[in-house]
Formats: structure tokens, sequence, C-alpha cells
């Protein structure tokens, strides 16, 4: 990642964007601290400044009790929100070890095939076994509310928008279809074929 603004700007860019932000909490009581990933904006910030937010302004509000994490992958781009194999390792070891323990579990919303394999192969490498063993996939929204509570968490709408293509398209989950709008067609007007969701908002 490079930095394009002093440090002051990229904290108060990582603040406006709301990337990170402790809200609601999950079945078991414990709070949350939500990550959107679309929202980082990978060009624009630097790890020493990402890592100094987090050490002043998230850490300080988690406390000494446990919490959960929630990630939202959705529509997260390699080139635009992924600051790279090295920064994500550095940013994981400056995390007090406190906070590493107080974690229970990482909820990873729309994973992908992509981000699936590559944590197979260096998840445990790069977050290591402890963390790596904490991490649960949710392809779909509806399963995320099994241990979250819906009514205290704000999810942004395009995630909602693109939960809901899921459920038309589901081999989008397994890397068969293309998540790229102008790659497919839409049905003829009397194809039979119409997703459970859209079948739903009818009834």
């Amino acid at each position: 990642m490079c930095a394009q603004a002093s440090p002051s700007e990229q904290e108060q860019l990582i603040e406006k964007l709301e990337i990170f932000k402790i809200r609601g909490r999950d079945k078991r009581g414990r709070k949350i601290l939500r990550i959107i990933g679309r929202y980082f904006p990978s060009r624009n910030l630097s790890v020493d400044v990402v890592k100094k937010y987090l050490e002043d302004r998230i850490f300080p509000k988690l406390g000494k009790r446990q919490f959960s994490v929630l990630y939202v992958h959705t529509d997260v781009e390699r080139s635009e929100n992924f600051p790279g194999i090295s920064a994500l390792r550095s940013i994981y070891e400056a995390i007090p070890v406190n906070v590493k323990e107080n974690l229970e579990a990482v909820y990873f919303v729309h994973p992908g095939l992509q981000s699936r394999l590559f944590l197979a192969t260096f998840g445990r490498l790069l977050l290591g076994g402890g963390l790596y063993g904490k991490l649960r996939y949710v392809n779909r929204l509806g399963l995320l509310w099994e241990h979250v509570r819906r009514n205290e968490i704000e999810i942004p709408d395009f995630v909602y928008d693109h939960d809901e293509e899921l459920e038309c398209r589901p081999m989008m989950d397994y890397g068969l279809e293309s998540d790229h709008p102008r790659v497919y067609s839409a049905p003829p007007l009397d194809s039979p074929v119409v997703c459970t969701y859209s079948m739903r908002c009818i009834s």
C-alpha cells in the first residue's frame, strides 16, 4: 500500500468510510467489530496508519472481553481493496496478544471461491493456527443471522443486493459462473427459470 495523503488525513478517511466499526452483538452477547472490505482504499492507506488507527481507535473500545469480527468481503477487488499479503501479515502481527486471545470468531461473509482457496493455502501461515481455526464462512446473510443479532448490525445495501444475486445464481459460490454483469444475459421472458428470492418478493 502507498500513502497518498498525510497520516492524519488517512485516519480521517478511515473514520469517514467506517471501514472498521464496533456495532451490535452476536447471539452470545459479544461485541462485534464490523469490517467492510469494499470500503478499504488500499492504494490510499499506509500499513502504519492502519495499525495506529486500530491501536488508538478500535482496540481500546473492545475492552478486555471476548468479541467477534464480522468481515464483509462482498465486491472486494484485488487491485482496489486488497492491501496485499505482507500488509495483512504486518497488521495482524501488530495486534496485541490480549486482543487476539479475546477474539472468539471471524464471520467471513460472501467469501467466494478464490478467497477460500487462498486461505486454504496460506491461511495458517498468514494468520496462525489459532485465528485460522476461528474463521466461519458465511455464504448467505440468512446464515449470518443465526449467529448475529440482526437488528443490531448495519449491513450496506450492496451486500443485500449481492446476496439476492447469489440466490438467483448459486453457481457463483463455486466459481463456475462470472459475477460480472456483462458476461451473461437475462433469461427470456417465457423462461420458466425464476430465482427463489424473486418468487418470495412476488408472493
